[in-house]
């Protein structure tokens, strides 16, 4: 059995998933898949059930009857993961956003001590490639704002390109995790660090997606900017299992 997973949510990514399924299946290091779905109307799920037949226990598939939420995604394949006793559990876009090869780099930094690898737009400058302008300052603006709010001193809080050490997870309350858009980055990242979890970055070149439609929006903007002054807050009574 391989000691990580990677965990894909999906959305209508018929155009991104077979490619980037396979692109982690073809790396030296020996990976394991879950996609988790989101019941996607273009055959995602179905796409995904095909190539079940060529990568036999390797590839796995959970379907949710709607779409929840990037957040709520994650931890259902997290305590999917802890279930079946990944050491190394992985989060990674469907979109080619996230250079597959990467989750070696990921993985290494955490056989080398870190508890979480955090793939790093921002620790070497701003590594963003095809990003218009008001996107690259809207998100190393976010970057700052969290930083001056929480304390971490994490140069990509919002990152979603992660590895995380199953003790990390298995200490998190993830039933007490709120945040279901990007803003979840954020959070997960928030309560390692108060429990005072090594975090280390590895610094990655970001490319925005070419196929598909990004799933980004104005509510999902609103929760990180406004949710992460509550969690704080909410923090600064119960540091390990706020709510």
């Amino acid at each position: 059995m391989a000691d990580g997973l990677v965990i894909i949510p999906t959305y209508n990514e018929i155009e991104n998933i077979e490619a980037i399924v396979r692109a982690v299946f073809d790396l030296k290091k020996d990976f394991h898949v879950l996609v988790v779905d989101d019941n996607s109307p273009d055959g995602t799920a179905q796409n995904v059930e095909e190539l079940q037949k060529e990568f036999f226990n390797r590839l796995f598939l959970e379907v949710r009857k709607e779409k929840s939420g990037l957040g709520t995604a994650y931890i259902h394949g997290f305590k999917w993961a802890i279930k079946k006793g990944y050491d190394f559990i992985f989060e990674m876009d469907a979109d080619f956003s996230h250079k597959p090869s990467d989750l070696q780099r990921l993985h290494r930094a955490c056989l080398n001590g870190a508890d979480v690898a955090v793939g790093s737009r921002y620790k070497k400058g701003v590594n963003v490639v095809n990003w218009p302008l008001f996107r690259i300052l809207l998100s190393y603006g976010a970057s700052f704002y969290v930083k001056l709010i929480t304390g971490m001193r994490i140069h990509d809080p919002t990152a979603g390109f992660m590895c995380y050490k199953r003790s990390v997870l298995e200490a998190i309350d993830l039933d007490a995790v709120r945040f279901i858009g990007y803003a979840f980055q954020i959070e997960m990242k928030y309560r390692a660090y108060l429990k005072k979890f090594k975090i280390e970055e590895v610094s990655i070149i970001f490319t925005d997606r070419i196929n598909g439609e990004s799933k980004m929006n104005s509510s999902i903007i609103r929760e990180a900017i406004f949710g992460v002054i509550g969690m704080k807050f909410r923090s600064m009574f119960n540091k390990n299992s706020f709510k």
